[in-house]
Formats: structure tokens, sequence, C-alpha cells
């Protein structure tokens, strides 16, 4: 089932839009990864992940993203869940943002400010909570032969790359500021269990 999906700006790492927010007890532990989806916007951003399609597994869900015309487009699903369904998905949301002008997107400067997507994520993301029905089940076995190319990668391992190259950045002797990516209390714990 889809959780979570963040749209955002490869140039920048700004996020543009991301599904409905809801709010209720699953609101709680989603926006946890909500920030993890951030993070690996942040990480494609400064090309640390290159791979214009990943999988990163993390807990008992995974994150799929895909890279397209600048734009990424980020899901969150449990880990059962199908990854060709789960592309299927992003390219449906990567089709409809393709419809709105350029130069409107690029001139959002706040986060999440897009909301007239959000709208649209939410429609589609209806659409692939049953991962049987007949539309679904189509697209599961539409070019059954042909496999996806997604490169798969770890999030602790991200994590770790991520703090390594901050700690190899800093010349000894000059204090220099943590990184903000690291505010995050989740984020935190991630770097900690990486160890």
């Amino acid at each position: 089932m889809v959780k979570v999906t963040v749209v955002g700006r490869v140039s920048d790492g700004l996020p543009l839009a991301q599904g409905l927010r809801y709010m209720n007890e699953e609101y709680g532990y989603l926006s946890c990864y909500r920030q993890q989806a951030e993070f690996i916007l942040q990480e494609i951003s400064r090309g640390a992940l290159t791979a214009s399609k990943m999988n990163i597994i993390v807990d008992h869900f995974c994150f799929n993203y895909l890279v397209e015309k600048g734009v990424v487009f980020i899901v969150l699903c449990e880990s059962t869940y199908p990854r060709k369904l789960a592309f299927h998905y992003l390219q449906d949301i990567q089709k409809e943002f393709e419809k709105f002008d350029k130069t409107l997107i690029g001139k959002i400067t706040r986060p999440y400010s897009f909301v007239k997507f959000d709208g649209i994520i939410a429609n589609i993301s209806r659409q692939y909570i049953d991962t049987r029905t007949q539309a679904n089940l189509s697209k599961f076995n539409a070019n059954r032969k042909q496999d996806l190319d997604v490169a798969s990668e770890d999030i602790y391992n991200i994590v770790e790359r991520k703090r390594n190259s901050e700690t190899m950045r800093r010349v000894p002797g000059t204090p220099q500021p943590e990184s903000t990516i690291w505010c995050s209390p989740r984020l935190e714990e991630l770097k900690e269990m990486a160890h």
C-alpha cells in the first residue's frame, strides 16, 4: 500500500508536493518517514544518489523513487507491495505533473507549497490501494518478462555514506557546523543505528 508520496526538485532539493496530510494515529509514525523521504531528496539533489530509479529499504517499508526531467517522485510502500506497481504509480504521478507549467514549478520557494498537486496525488494513490484490482493486475502483468532496471540500497548505508562524507569534508582545527540534515530526531536515530 502507498503510504507517503513526496515530489521535489532535483536542482535544490525543495519538496514541492505530497499526498493529502492525514491527521490520525498513522500520521505520527508516517511523519518520520516523510523526513526520510526529504533526506533522500536532498541526497539526490547533492548528487550522492545518481540512479534515475531506486528502491531503498527501510524497516519493513521501502522507498521507491523516479527522477524525470529535474523532478524527483518518491513513494513509501510496505515492503510486500509489488515494486512494479510502485513504479507504475510514480509514472502516473509524473505524467500528471508534466501537465503543469514548468515556469510555475520553478517559482515555488516554500516547501510543500504546490498544494494543487496534493489532491492529484491523493486521487492517484487511491487507485493503487488494492493490488488485486483488475487495473492493477493488468499493470503488474504487462511486460512481465521485462524486469525493472532498478538499483536497490539500504537507508542505513546511505546515512552512513552521508555521515562519512561530512566527516571527510571537515578540516582539522576548523570548527564547522553540523549539517542541518541531522537536526531531525528520526535521522539522528538512523545515524546512531548505522554505527
